[in-house]
């Protein structure tokens, strides 16, 4: 995730570490905090591999700053990294996010492919999490407050994925597959119950 990050950052332009530290900071609002102890080693990593390029800048007081910026290998794994396939478990929804805050780098219609792609990975998690609320097993009430939870914020997650993806459609002139159409007005049906 730190590379994405890092590479996403100085997409828009060449920075110092404190700068990137910043900024890595208001790109994700809040939804993840990079310590120097992972930032410098990351970008050390990414030196070594060529995704990036420093040099040595004026500072204040004379001092110098290695100045960091994103070369053309590190533009294909920036990419990379943007689109790579999910992963298992509660990391993944994190990941998403900080894809989602870098996915004005990426044509309309993989937006609308990794939208469709997260919400599809969500269903089979409430379809999951609706199959365990109706296990008889699991008669423990703070078991099932947690289930329940869980199965309100996905739903909540689905209908705001299928407005992003409604939204993307509509932007861009994209029609959305007849299928699509029934499930924005299923979510919708959803949104209403659940209010």
């Amino acid at each position: 995730m730190i590379e994405l990050a890092i590479l996403g950052s100085l997409k828009e332009r060449p920075m110092h570490g404190y700068q990137l530290s910043r900024e890595l900071a208001a790109q994700v609002g809040g939804l993840w905090r990079v310590s120097y102890g992972s930032l410098y080693p990351t970008l050390r990593r990414l030196q070594a591999s060529g995704a990036i390029d420093a040099d040595g800048a004026e500072g204040t007081g004379g001092r110098r700053k290695t100045v960091y910026r994103i070369t053309p290998q590190g533009e294909e794994l920036f990419l990379e990294l943007l689109q790579e396939a999910p992963q298992e478990g509660q990391a993944e929804d994190a990941r998403f996010r900080m894809r989602l805050a870098f996915f004005r780098y990426l044509p309309p219609e993989t937006r609308i492919r990794l939208l469709e792609r997260r919400r599809a990975g969500l269903e089979t998690r409430l379809d999951e999490v609706k199959a365990r609320l109706h296990d008889p097993a699991a008669t423990d009430d703070y078991q099932r407050a947690i289930l329940d939870h869980g199965r309100a914020a996905t739903d909540a997650d689905i209908a705001w994925l299928t407005d992003l993806i409604a939204q993307e459609r509509s932007k861009h002139g994209i029609t959305a597959p007849h299928g699509e159409r029934r499930r924005a007005q299923a979510t919708l049906r959803r949104k209403e119950h659940t209010a």
